[in-house]
């Protein structure tokens, strides 16, 4: 199994597995399966997304890739302190293998790499009891619930905000 920042080359295989993970596991993203179907030109989308600021990582068994992490730090001046988890998803053939630890190693292991972050955040399911499990297993701590933050066929579900703290300095 390797672990690589992914690139424009990817762009392909990418939007398969986001596809992939939006109708597998729709209640662990915002964006449904139906939205980003239908959107034009995604992997023109997911080429550009590659060459820019985000981070996004791959999990590849020889040549196919089989998870995915974005790094996304913020932007504006006094946020930039921050960076986001995003679309994290392994396929389900592929886990309880530790590929989702090794991304989210990755991811963290990145974001130690970028001048002046000190905290990481991320938004999970809160009935998505593996993710939250393997998100406090690295360090990440709940802060906040957002009570029915996400709706799928009329059923709401609440997303957990967490935080991981990039050492003991930045968290006092």
């Amino acid at each position: 199994m390797m672990i690589r920042l992914l690139d424009p080359t990817d762009a392909k295989q990418y939007a398969t597995l986001r596809l992939e993970a939006l109708k597998e596991n729709p209640e662990a993203f915002s964006a449904s399966f139906e939205e980003e179907s239908e959107k034009e030109n995604p992997i023109q989308l997911y080429e550009k997304r590659f060459s820019n600021t985000h981070y996004n990582l791959g999990a590849f068994d020889e040549e196919t890739l089989v998870g995915m992490v974005s790094l996304v730090p913020e932007t504006k001046l006094k946020l930039k302190h921050k960076a986001n988890i995003f679309a994290m998803y392994v396929t389900p053939d592929y886990r309880g293998k530790g590929i989702g630890k090794a991304l989210l190693e990755a991811a963290i292991n990145q974001a130690k790499q970028i001048e002046g972050l000190i905290k990481i955040n991320l938004a999970v399911v809160s009935i998505n009891y593996g993710a939250k499990a393997l998100y406090k297993q690295m360090g990440f701590e709940t802060f906040g619930i957002d009570e029915k933050a996400i709706k799928i066929r009329n059923v709401y579900l609440d997303e957990e905000y967490m935080s991981l703290f990039l050492n003991k300095e930045s968290r006092d």
